[in-house]
């Protein structure tokens, strides 16, 4: 594959993510925090600035709920993926679990810094 074919193949995938992720209401954030990438990483991917590996596009597909072949084929308006309740329910769910362990941390640092006050009391 030449260099301009690449490009064109990485536009157009990326061009198919991003339609995913609007017709899901999902910001960028949202897909990069659950592919575990930065959000400028998973711009690149959008942009078609990086070139996609087969495990990452498998990545992708699996938090979309389609195949790798949705992803390819996908052209805007051709499919209809509005959220079903489920999907709903588990973003939700990660939105929550990232929220609880935020906490987790917070009560954390707060217990040490109580203990660490206690010491020098002490």
């Amino acid at each position: 594959m030449n260099d301009s074919t690449k490009k064109k193949t990485n536009k157009s995938v990326g061009k198919n993510i991003r339609t995913l992720r609007h017709q899901r209401g999902w910001s960028q954030e949202d897909v990069a925090n659950r592919l575990g990438i930065s959000i400028p990483a998973f711009s690149k991917i959008e942009t078609g600035v990086t070139d996609i590996n087969l495990s990452r596009l498998e990545q992708i597909a699996n938090i979309f709920e389609i195949t790798v072949a949705q992803i390819l084929s996908v052209e805007e308006g051709e499919v209809d993926l509005t959220p079903s309740n489920l999907s709903i329910a588990q973003k939700k769910l990660v939105d929550r679990e990232s929220e609880i362990a935020s906490l987790q941390r917070k009560v954390i640092l707060l217990y040490e810094e109580l203990r660490n006050k206690s010491i020098l009391v002490l």
